[in-house]
């Protein structure tokens, strides 16, 4: 088996991430690496912990932050797929609901179980919906969600009191798992590093090294922050980049057919007074062939999603004005109170990497399922996919690396890895929905962090559960480099409030510099760029007034 990266890894930090203890790692370091992993997203981050956790010595950059893109800007559900179920993909329902399974049990803190109503009109639509989910739940082994079944009008109104009438006679309530896609991203990242793995942000790969016969031997890199550049030696080189995998398969054969469709999925998210109570709602047939969930989330409802298809993917989606009137228009038929434009609080786009089919031109029928490709040089390029699937994905994209680069490894280790801060329930007096509870045991730590100074145990908006604490613990152990990196992922302030967040910057900024030895110039720029950044996520008419 090969040694963890040919060098000690101090225990003390093991767990924690940061930046300059990897940079040393990456510029000190003579020896290949086994894996260098292209991409921070959560296929990479799932690739570098299946691969640290059998042994190999693994480096993962990232060109941004941890979950810039996609991952970070998912609907918030680990789920099977019932509109997957509906166009027969049973084989990828399957793995799903058998990942979903093994995904509440590595991080419980992080996923839960959460019900969904489907509102039936009439009988048949109660009988239909009702026995495609008593196979979605035999599909489920080893389930431990709950079981779905069927409710009469007067207890789907109980269950969703805001519900109109005239869209429910009945209906059929199923469970599926809801998560915070960030902060189980960041928590892969730090149990990776915590088993060996180096892990880097605003890191780019500038290009590929290959030896006299075509063979990728190493890649270069260019440090964002620092503009320095470096170069290292890799016995395989993983592409997970997502969207852009194909600009990494061009660094390889700049000839390489696409490989990925794109489109992209907006979500409004609005206060929780429109849909109260602990139930979600799903909208099983909309106008656009898709299913749209409202769903509780962190005191508020996220709406989502659209499938718009983009020609080329862009690091910052901006939600086009039919897709905003699309959600809002569906949402009102629904509610007995019809949110208005002036209503949300934020908006976040996702693009969806989805493997490319030239028969059909409707990123909404293309598979969600994921592809593996090995080139000729050896590049192996992994993408499409689902959150859901991201832990068997990566094992079967280390069991590709493997094979191709004849590595010496373990077994996968991933199917029963308790993640960090792993716990089953949350302690007395916190509930499992309230925002402490993502840090599982951690959340300890941050009340150490508090008995440092009152300032850290200050809330940063009185909108918002978010302490200085956060900004504290996400610079000093989670590799926050930006006020977006805290803002957008480590808290999810961004995607709840974007109001809020943007008046809380300043002082989010003056935590971080007090950690990270800035200055106020840089302060002031940090402000500026999140102000600019934040537009994208304020509805048109609050984006233009600021």
């Amino acid at each position: 088996m090969s040694e963890r990266g040919g060098e000690s890894v101090d225990t003390g930090i093991s767990e924690v991430l940061r930046r300059d203890a990897s940079l040393d790692r990456v510029t000190s370091r003579t020896k290949p690496w086994d894996l260098v992993v292209i991409g921070g997203g959560a296929t990479g981050v799932g690739v570098a912990l299946d691969a640290t956790t059998r042994g190999l010595s693994v480096l993962l950059i990232e060109r941004f932050d941890f979950g810039k893109g996609t991952s970070s800007r998912s609907t918030k559900l680990v789920h099977g797929g019932v509109r997957y179920l509906q166009q027969g993909n049973v084989t990828l329902v399957r793995d799903a609901l058998r990942e979903r399974t093994r995904l509440r049990e590595n991080a419980p803190h992080l996923v839960h179980d959460l019900p969904f109503l489907i509102p039936c009109r009439n009988r048949w639509q109660r009988f239909y919906y009702g026995v495609g989910l008593k196979l979605y739940d035999l599909l489920a082994q080893k389930n431990t969600f709950g079981r779905s079944h069927a409710v009469s009008a007067a207890e789907a109104r109980r269950l969703v009191p805001v519900l109109q009438p005239a869209q429910a006679s009945g209906g059929v309530v199923y469970h599926d798992g809801q998560f915070d896609d960030a902060r189980l991203l960041i928590t892969m990242a730090r149990t990776a590093a915590s088993h060996g793995a180096c892990l880097a942000n605003y890191v780019a790969a500038q290009g590929l090294t290959k030896d006299r016969q075509g063979n990728i031997v190493g890649v270069s890199l260019l440090d964002a922050l620092t503009g320095e550049t470096m170069e290292v030696k890799s016995r395989c080189v993983v592409n997970a980049a997502g969207p852009f995998c194909d600009e990494v398969r061009h660094l390889d054969d700049p000839q390489a057919k696409s490989l990925v469709a794109t489109s992209q999925g907006v979500h409004l998210v609005l206060p929780r007074e429109f849909f109260p109570g602990d139930v979600a709602l799903i909208i099983p047939k909309t106008s656009d062939g898709r299913v749209l969930f409202l769903i509780p989330w962190h005191d508020r409802v996220v709406v989502g999603t659209t499938d718009t298809s983009i020609p080329e993917p862009v690091t910052e989606p901006i939600p086009q004005p039919q897709e905003i009137r699309f959600l809002l228009e569906t949402t009102a038929a629904y509610l007995t109170r019809a949110p208005q434009i002036d209503d949300v609080l934020s908006l976040f786009t996702g693009i969806r990497p989805l493997v490319r089919d030239d028969r059909s031109s409707r990123t909404a029928s293309l598979s969600r399922d994921h592809r593996i490709e090995v080139s000729s040089s050896g590049l192996i390029t992994i993408t499409g996919g689902k959150w859901t699937t991201v832990r068997k994905m990566s094992e079967d994209c280390v069991d590709s690396a493997i094979r191709s680069a004849g590595l010496d490894a373990g077994r996968c280790q991933t199917d029963r890895l308790r993640m960090n801060g792993w716990r089953a329930e949350p302690p007395a007096g916190v509930d499992a929905l309230d925002w402490r509870a993502v840090y599982g045991t951690d959340s300890e730590r941050l009340d150490a962090i508090e008995s440092e100074s009152a300032e850290f145990a200050e809330p940063l908006d009185p909108r918002l559960p978010f302490r200085g604490s956060d900004v504290v613990w996400a610079t000093r152990y989670e590799m926050a480099q930006t006020i977006e990196d805290v803002l957008a992922r480590r808290t999810r302030a961004l995607l709840l409030d974007a109001r809020a967040s943007i008046e809380m910057a300043p002082r989010v900024a003056r935590l971080m510099a007090n950690e990270l030895g800035h200055d106020e110039d840089w302060c002031l720029q940090q402000v500026e760029s999140f102000r600019e950044l934040a537009a994208h996520y304020l509805p048109p008419a609050a984006g233009r007034a600021s």
